[in-house]
């Protein structure tokens, strides 16, 4: 065979497409076997193992939800009934940091007020982030009229000064556990709803959103399947820092008297309680409470620093 028919035979026909390189179908592949989102989420988790900062606070969450979750089965002692003749006593023996003005041993207290400060906190963390992850994702989607309408009020919320609606509402009802987690949920949903909404105005303009729009896929579909979980990353940076925002509204709550009522133990309420005798010279009835407060709002916010640094780094990569 001559050389000009080899040419002849390789080239193409008219309207027919060029043959695909070795490889060229490599990006489809994963694709179809949810490859790029399990690679993605494996890039992230090695780029969080380098974040140093974010390990330890990590670590330090770990610790904290350990002792406090496990250590009451442990370190028995009475958080119910008060003990007047073992007030204001300092650490010793048999009691590692001394006891408060009800006789409350101080250290488990501070075990079982963390459970209370970090139920309601990732509580308060899930729900709103929930809130606000299908209000914004449905707020950038629509676009247009109802996009200004829900994020007017969203801007309405955000003007509303937190601090006094919690107080009005602890003084008007009791506050229990669940009204607390649904009160500061309704309050703290509004960042993040901002967040995705913001996420989602990027995202719906990609092919792979707009190609679903025009097969006729349902927009609650298109947020379910689409927009949220390519939003995630966000998604739970956002949670992570609900999680220490959710702890020092309740702390702060607390502080004010208007946190959970006695018996029940939070780090806000024995910090409020606490200041009231530091004068005195009782200061181990303030100082752990505090410190635990700290430690762990600096815990989250490390890990919520670390996954945001992880998730840029995997952008970055492509």
């Amino acid at each position: 065979m001559s050389d000009g028919l080899r040419a002849a035979d390789s080239t193409p026909a008219p309207g027919l497409a060029r043959p695909a390189p070795p490889g060229a179908d490599r990006l489809d592949r994963p694709l179809q076997h949810g490859r790029p989102v399990r690679a993605g989420r494996a890039r992230v988790l090695r780029a969080f193992a380098g974040q140093r900062l974010g390990l330890a606070g990590l670590a330090l969450i770990a610790l904290f939800t350990l002792c406090c979750f496990v250590g009451p089965l442990v370190y028995h002692t009475d958080q119910v009934h008060a003990n007047i003749q073992l007030t204001n006593l300092p650490p010793g023996p048999g009691r590692p940091l001394g006891t408060d003005s009800n006789g409350y041993d101080i250290l488990g207290r501070l075990l079982v007020g963390g459970q209370s400060t970090l139920e309601i906190g990732f509580a308060v963390a899930l729900l709103a982030t929930a809130l606000g992850m299908v209000w914004g994702a449905i707020s950038g989607l629509a676009g247009g009229l109802a996009d200004a309408v829900m994020m007017r009020v969203v801007d309405i919320a955000l003007a509303i000064p937190a601090i006094f609606l919690l107080i009005f509402l602890s003084s008007v009802l009791r506050p229990t556990t669940g009204l607390l987690i649904l009160v500061l949920s309704l309050l703290s949903w509004l960042g993040p709803a901002r967040l995705v909404r913001g996420e989602t105005l990027s995202l719906r303009t990609r092919e792979f959103v707009e190609a679903v729009t025009v097969m006729g896929g349902r927009r609650l579909r298109v947020v379910a399947r689409h927009l949220i979980p390519n939003a995630f990353g966000v998604i739970v940076v956002s949670a992570t820092f609900q999680v220490a925002d959710a702890i020092i509204l309740l702390a702060t709550l607390s502080f004010l008297g208007f946190g959970l009522p006695p018996p029940a133990a939070t780090w806000g309420g024995m910090l409020s309680q606490g200041t009231t005798y530091l004068l005195d010279g009782y200061w181990w009835e303030v100082y752990p409470a505090g410190f635990a407060i700290m430690l762990t709002v600096i815990a989250f916010n490390l890990v919520a620093d670390a996954l945001a640094a992880s998730l840029d780094a995997r952008q970055r990569a492509g």
